[in-house]
């Protein structure tokens, strides 16, 4: 008997403060329906690619039915989230008979009319399909408790941040399904919250001592039938479970599973002062003064401006601009407008541009510069890096353009500059450059380490402060949680 199992994806990081909404038009552009799915993401190093790769070794048969993949913007539509849960139960029904469903979330999704998107999206397929195996991969930068859980079956997240192990992530998650499946066993399935908010840059899982707490939820793995996520979660989007969590997915049971969710989240929550203290943070002018002095050691140095939630902040564009660092690149910077303008006058034209800062005063606003147009037209690519690795990227119509000895590329759309893709696709190389100034939290780490001669995380006044402590939140009960409490306690319970 073939194994029938449905797949659906729907996911977005949200950061609550961006004024700019995520449409329905939004998903759809990113949206993959049917046998589009398999088609697309076969393969590669994505949830989807993980699914199939398990699917198609059991002899069982996807049932595709849509793919949404965002990546990190503002909040989500109302609409859209409405929309697309419709389109699932509609998809379930029409689907004929099933074995099970992968139902692909974020955990960060955050929309005005919803306290939980991901929740939501479970509870509709629950109510569509009350006998059906559910099963849920998620990003380990998700907010989530046992409430989101709750119409679940299984849920499994991301280990690495970077997000190197995707396909294993969606391997897990579908192998766990078929088991339940196969054998009528049902898995215990906890949610342990330490009370403990850290900033995304502070989450890469090869941070101390965040490295060694995860290598504690690998050993209980060891010595018991379960899967253990420690998951980051993310600061940005404010909902009553914003933070850290730990997901227990148990085949002892639930107290089993229970317990050492429990046992892994205490650990969390008496490492909370080093985990929020784990790498230096510099000031912008204090890292382009660090910069300049490591020019010319052989290899690029790194300037992360990790706080710009939208790709288009001018700081440390700004910065860079007005330094002596040699050449540097300034990859994806997101501004439509002056990526039509540029197309509109052409290779080798100069342009004036009043260039990005475009999406929130905090970005710092545009700035008003005259640039050399190197390259324009539409790009489209599929990643190479490890992160995604495989999965289709469409940046839109995109420039390249050179002020001095920077350049900077001009998308369209978002896209995430972590890998030496923003470098190749112009047939150029990362090392060929002195500093480069990247927008990313912790991606960037899997390709850049062992490139860069240094990497300089900066703090600057955008969306996405290192302080979580400056995030206005209305939804978070912070009195509850470190670093505003120093005795945390599971703000959900």
């Amino acid at each position: 008997m073939t194994r029938r199992i449905a797949f659906a994806g729907f996911n977005l990081e949200s950061v609550t403060a961006v004024p700019q909404v995520s449409t329905r038009a939004d998903f759809e552009r990113a949206c993959f329906r049917g046998a589009e799915i398999p088609a697309q993401y076969r393969g590669s190093n994505t949830v989807a690619g993980g699914v199939l790769s398990v699917l198609d070794a059991a002899g069982a048969e996807m049932v595709p039915l849509f793919h949404s993949l965002l990546g990190a913007l503002g909040p989500a539509a109302d609409d859209a989230v409405t929309a697309f849960a419709d389109e699932l139960v509609q998809g379930l029904r029409d689907a004929g008979p099933l074995d099970g469903l992968v139902l692909y979330l974020h955990g960060a999704c955050w929309a005005p009319g919803f306290p939980d998107v991901e929740r939501y999206m479970i509870e509709r397929a629950r109510t569509a399909c009350p006998d059906l195996a559910i099963s849920v991969p998620l990003d380990y930068h998700g907010n989530v408790d046992a409430a989101t859980f709750a119409a679940a079956d299984i849920a499994v997240a991301y280990r690495h941040s970077p997000h190197i192990d995707m396909g294993e992530t969606g391997e897990r998650a579908t192998r766990a399904l078929l088991r339940m499946i196969e054998t009528g066993e049902r898995p215990g399935l906890a949610v342990a919250r330490p009370g403990v908010v850290i900033p995304s840059i502070l989450s890469a899982t090869a941070l101390e001592p965040l490295a060694s707490l995860i290598a504690m939820a690998r050993a209980e793995e060891a010595s018991g039938d379960c899967d253990i996520s420690v998951v980051g979660g993310f600061a940005y989007a404010d909902s009553a479970n914003t933070g850290m969590s730990v997901i227990c997915l148990d085949w002892q049971g639930q107290q089993a599973a229970q317990e050492k969710a429990t046992r892994l989240s205490a650990a969390l929550q008496a490492a909370r002062a080093a985990l929020s203290d784990a790498i230096p943070i510099w000031q912008m002018d204090a890292a382009i003064a660090e910069a300049a002095r490591l020019r010319g050691s052989g290899a690029p140095v790194v300037i992360l401006e990790h706080a710009d939630r939208m790709n288009d902040s001018t700081h440390g564009l700004r910065a860079v601009l007005d330094a002596d660092l040699g050449r540097v690149m300034v990859p994806f910077l997101l501004d439509p407008d002056s990526a039509a303008a540029a197309h509109a006058a052409g290779a080798g034209a100069e342009i004036t541009l009043q260039l990005g800062g475009k999406s929130a005063p905090e970005t710092g606003g545009p700035l008003n510069l005259t640039a050399r147009v190197l390259w324009t037209g539409e790009k489209r690519f599929n990643v190479s890096g490890r992160y995604q690795q495989g999965a289709p990227v469409d940046l839109g119509l995109t420039a390249l353009v050179e002020v001095g000895p920077v350049r900077i590329s001009i998308t369209s759309h978002f896209a995430f500059a972590v890998d030496g893709d923003p470098f190749f696709i112009f047939d150029e190389r990362p090392e060929d450059y002195d500093v480069i100034l990247l927008r990313s939290k912790t991606h960037f780490r899997d390709y850049y380490t062992p490139l860069a001669a240094a990497i300089l995380v900066t703090d600057t006044p955008d969306l996405g402060p290192a302080d979580v402590r400056l995030v206005p939140y209305t939804q978070l009960d912070t009195s509850r949680v470190y670093p505003w409490c120093a005795d945390p306690a599971d703000p959900t319970e």
